[in-house]
């Protein structure tokens, strides 16, 4: 009975990390979903969070949770990870992703929530492989197909996002080659009501899926839900969606001030014609990946979607100088997720001894 209710303590305590996770990815990609609405002015930061938060919540209502179990099936063979050390691990590359969000989002560097936790859950499961088994066969731990989905799809959601935002933009340039700006403006502010809602929207449904897809396989090895025959996992309980939705919402009216400024205007000073076209890019970009269950970064998708954008302006009016950058913490973001889940797992198993467990 004390195994018993120690288990579902930390199952609980789990869950409310993963929540944190979410809510700590509300907040840190906010500025994908309102940075260029709040630059060019259409809307205050205040409103602007609010009308994010709103679409990032009912994002439920509109995708189903093929990303979730994509996250919770296709990048780690949880069975190869020792029953009663499971927790531990999902525990560990949930604090990775936390703690490499706040770093980021202290420098300002509109780096991948989700590509944190893939690096952290990944990270925490071959750690403990190694501590039990040794390094031998480490990798046989990650599921290769997975793996493959996410690192090929970092280089395509901002290539995509770039893409359409460039045709969207010069296709905008040539309907309304006779128009002057200022009347292409007025309209498009407007305009960027719908294309920031529909970011939000797609934000909510790719991103909040991928806590849901950790949640439920904290249930899975905690022994609250059972996998399915084949051995995938089960249906995501409505309860997780809407918990993880709640957070993520509520994350996203946290702001993420920092981060909004260098995605609004440090990239490529936008208009509101320009920030249409780049949300409508990004959006499209997830509605798509969202559907056919492939979880992407939202951050690689707007800011590609910014690049293109200015790109169809004129090269010179994308700042290459901070585009690099951001790009370093991309690539920084996997590796630095996993080391820093490792770490924490050792801290974690350490703990454990000490107590005697």
């Amino acid at each position: 009975m004390e195994g018993q209710t120690i288990a579902l303590g930390l199952v609980i305590f789990i869950i409310f990390i993963a929540l944190v996770f979410d809510y700590v990815n509300g907040f840190h990609d906010a500025a994908n979903s309102i940075a260029t609405i709040v630059s060019t002015r259409v809307l205050s930061p205040g409103v602007a969070v609010a009308w994010a938060a709103f679409f990032n919540f009912i994002a439920f209502l509109v995708f189903g949770t093929a990303v979730a179990k994509t996250i919770g099936g296709d990048l780690v063979k949880i069975a190869l990870i020792p029953a009663d050390d499971r927790l531990y691990v999902l525990l560990a590359g949930l604090l990775g992703a936390i703690v490499w969000n706040l770093i980021t989002w202290y420098l300002g560097l509109p780096s991948s929530s989700s590509h944190a936790l893939f690096g952290g859950y990944g990270g925490a499961a071959v750690a403990s492989y190694v501590g039990h088994f040794g390094f031998a066969g480490a990798s046989d731990v990650l599921i290769a197909e997975g793996w493959i989905k996410i690192l090929t799809f970092i280089v395509l959601s901002p290539l995509i996002g770039a893409a359409l935002g460039f045709f969207l933009m010069v296709a905008v340039f040539w309907i309304f080659r006779r128009t002057s700006i200022s009347k292409i403006d007025k309209g498009f502010r407007v305009g960027q009501l719908f294309s920031a809602a529909a970011f939000s929207l797609g934000h909510g449904g790719n991103d909040a899926q991928k806590t849901m897809g950790i949640i439920t396989v904290v249930l899975v090895a905690g022994g609250f839900l059972q996998s399915t025959a084949d051995g995938k996992l089960p249906d995501v309980p409505l309860w997780v969606v809407l918990a993880a939705h709640t957070a993520i919402g509520l994350g996203t009216l946290s702001g993420g001030w920092r981060i909004v400024k260098t995605m609004g205007s440090k990239i490529s000073k936008l208009q509101p014609v320009g920030g249409f076209c780049a949300e409508t890019a990004g959006a499209i970009t997830l509605f798509a990946s969202t559907f056919g269950g492939i979880p992407v970064s939202t951050t690689h998708t707007i800011t590609g979607a910014i690049v293109g954008v200015g790109s169809a302006r004129r090269l010179s009016a994308v700042k290459w100088g901070v585009a690099g950058r951001i790009v370093w913490a991309w690539i920084l973001t996997i590796p630095m997720a996993a080391l820093i889940a490792a770490i924490s797992y050792a801290i974690i198993i350490s703990i454990d001894k000490a107590l005697g467990k």
